[in-house]
């Protein structure tokens, strides 16, 4: 299982996007754009939130991220996996941030809440899960959907 750990900062992004790239072999590039906007996604709230400076207990693999991936068969179905673990503030996406009213206009609108929104749409599955001190989102991505 790849992996690759990384300083929580916005230039790790971009080796994060790298680094996914390489894993995607050529017949399943097609699922480059959904993965890659989810990493966007997720490592943005992960270098913007999860490490403020009002956490008072520093652990050994604070400010550091990982992300991982794995091809996997899931209720019969290819799907590729990749997630994201940190060791900031716990915090579940799924549970914690409520689904936006896409009804209302722009104007009308919370900020915030639409990245969480497009994870749960653009991939099959996902799941957070926050034990030893970490929290990890895993997000699948089923092959043959996105062709």
């Amino acid at each position: 299982m790849p992996s690759i750990t990384l300083p929580a900062t916005m230039p790790s992004i971009q080796d994060a996007t790298d680094f996914l790239r390489k894993q995607l072999d050529g017949k399943n590039k097609h699922l480059l754009e959904y993965v890659e906007l989810a990493a966007e996604e997720l490592l943005i709230n992960v270098v913007s939130y999860a490490y403020a400076d009002d956490i008072a207990e520093k652990k050994f693999n604070f400010g550091k991220m990982v992300l991982g991936c794995r091809w996997v068969n899931l209720d019969g179905h290819d799907h590729f996996c990749f997630w994201v673990r940190d060791w900031g503030r716990p915090f579940d996406p799924f549970r914690s941030v409520p689904t936006p009213d896409i009804s209302l206009s722009l104007e009308e609108r919370e900020v915030g809440g639409l990245g969480v929104h497009l994870l749960k749409h653009i991939s099959s599955h996902c799941m957070y899960s926050g034990t030893d001190g970490s929290n990890t989102v895993e997000l699948y991505f089923k092959v043959d959907e996105m062709q």
